[in-house]
């Protein structure tokens, strides 16, 4: 029989299923060390967010199978190790999508008829019932900014309430907005048509302020903006100085740039209402958590396939130790590919050429999508997801081979955007990926760290002014390179660097005669 441990609160319904397939022990506040020592006496664990399992604690595990965390974020888990130890992760990423959609519109209900202030000045022993004039939700216009699990879970009850929906999400096809009834449009015609605003977006180098002063300037003065996804999405300076002049109507916050926000200035405006973070802090999300992990735990160690699987299951040594540095390298291509296009991905091509060729190469287009969808979605994509998730996203795959081939083996992918596309070679060198042409330009590249990328005309001075530029803003340039299909024509440059390019540095490379764009990936 297999024996389980328990080492954070989940749900009874949770315990039952998992006592349906062996013995289960709960043990809470297990200090680190004490952890470590009786690990290795179990089958699975399960957890939420108040258990570590670090590398430390994981080279005990030696009979451990499975790792279930009961909820979506695992950076709590160190996912190396417990894949070196063949120990399958699960989670739970469905389980708040509901929650979140519900509280977005609490909070924005909330925001509209001024509830909490009314229930504040009916507390002070005050009957004020002019001073909380409202709007309604119906007939309004209500901006969704991203639509994965939640953004969709959004739209569905906004249509309930009888408002038009508009949305931003430059990964989402027009086939799929149109099935769900969103009209696609850019995030800033989103903001001035828009009476609410809500966002459903991870955080990300590109998303960090994806709402600032330029987008708030030009929301109507109606305006009632929606964050339960991530703090720092929006700029909150801007925010302020905007609600402090009653130039849009109201805030409703559940998550913040620092915290718990220490003397935020928005919590001090009567026009902004917030939560502490709360959009999974249900009683239904904290079930469906711990049930949907408990049941992923029953079919593991009965020896069926699971879901919401989020590292590689297992695979014989050699074929691991054979596809793995492709695997990174696949997942970098993607990577690349998604933040050149800047745009929605409808279509790739894979190409596996040399000792590929003869591959069953399932892992390697896995782990493709996944470098393609982990920069856009909230919820954590794996290799067990990413498939499915590309296919609800309509983009195709098309795979082939290629036996006869320059490299040992090598990937060649092109990706299809709505009016651009984009080719990339990658192969491995001494165990490590590298980039062997973008877009038909030969290259030698490492995918990793800051890259910029130029496209321009070859001219002389543009690798000079670009080099300048740079160095007047304080950014380091690690190495550069420069590719060209002949003299005085269209090429492209490369410079590695050390530091973050800001967007009016990039502004200021683009205005150099001859340089047609700038892209800059970080890897």
């Amino acid at each position: 029989m297999a024996k389980i441990l328990i080492t954070d609160p989940i749900h009874e319904d949770a315990i039952d299923i998992l006592k349906s397939i062996g013995e289960v022990d709960i043990k809470y506040n297990l200090k680190p060390e004490e952890l470590k020592e009786i690990i290795k006496n179990y089958d699975a664990i399960v957890i939420r967010s108040g258990t570590k399992l670090t590398r430390n604690i994981l080279e005990n595990a030696d009979n451990l199978k499975v790792i279930a965390r009961a909820g979506v974020g695992v950076d709590n888990v160190d996912i190396n190790a417990a894949t070196e130890k063949g120990i399958l992760v699960v989670n739970s990423p469905d389980s708040s999508s509901i929650s979140v959609a519900e509280l977005t519109f609490g909070l924005m209900l909330g925001a509209a008829r001024n509830i909490p202030q009314a229930t504040a000045s009916l507390k002070r022993g005050e009957w004020d019932r002019k001073s909380f004039k409202g709007i309604e939700l119906y007939g309004k216009t209500l901006g969704v900014i991203g639509l994965g699990r939640i953004g969709q879970q959004v739209v569905k009850r906004g249509k309930a309430f009888g408002m038009n929906i508009v949305g931003y999400d430059p990964y989402i096809s027009e086939e799929v907005a149109n099935s769900l009834g969103v009209e696609l449009m850019d995030i800033d015609d989103l903001c001035k048509v828009s009476d609410f605003i809500t966002l459903h977006v991870p955080l990300t180098p590109k998303t960090k302020h994806i709402i600032g002063k330029e987008q708030i300037d030009i929301m109507k003065p109606n305006a009632i903006i929606v964050n339960c996804a991530r703090g720092g999405l929006i700029d909150e300076n801007a925010l302020y100085e905007a609600l402090k002049n009653k130039k849009i109507r109201g805030a409703a916050l559940d998550v913040f740039e620092e915290e718990p926000p220490k003397d935020n200035p928005l919590l001090k405006l009567d026009n902004v209402i917030g939560t502490p973070h709360q959009g999974a802090s249900t009683e239904e999300a904290q079930k469906s958590a711990g049930t949907i992990v408990a049941e992923q735990v029953v079919k593991i160690l009965s020896g069926k396939p699971a879901e919401n699987v989020v590292n590689l299951p297992a695979l014989p040594s050699d074929k691991i130790n054979k596809l793995k540095p492709y695997m990174e390298l696949s997942e970098k291509m993607g990577n690349i590919a998604i933040q050149l296009l800047d745009n929605s991905i409808n279509k790739v091509e894979i190409i596996y050429g040399g000792e590929l060729s003869k591959e069953n190469n399932e892992y390697i287009k896995r782990s493709f999508l996944k470098g393609i969808l982990s920069p856009i979605l909230l919820a954590g994509v794996n290799l067990v997801n990413a498939p499915k998730i590309a296919e609800n996203r309509n983009i195709k795959v098309i795979e082939g081979t290629l036996s006869e081939d320059e490299y040992k083996g090598s990937i060649r992918i092109t990706a299809y955007g709505n009016d651009e596309k984009v080719s990339i070679v990658g192969t491995i060198i001494d165990g490590k990926p590298v980039i062997k042409e973008i877009n038909g330009y030969k290259v030698d590249l490492k995918p990793e760290g800051i890259i910029c990328i130029t496209k321009h005309i070859d001219r002389p001075g543009v690798v000079g002014k670009a080099s300048t530029i740079l160095g007047e803003y304080g950014i380091n340039i690690a190495s550069m390179q420069v590719g060209r299909t002949e003299p005085g024509g269209e090429s492209i440059m490369i410079l590695v660097v050390d530091h973050q390019i800001p967007a009016e540095v990039i502004n200021m490379l683009k205005e150099i005669d001859n340089i047609k764009d700038v892209k800059v990936l970080n890897l």
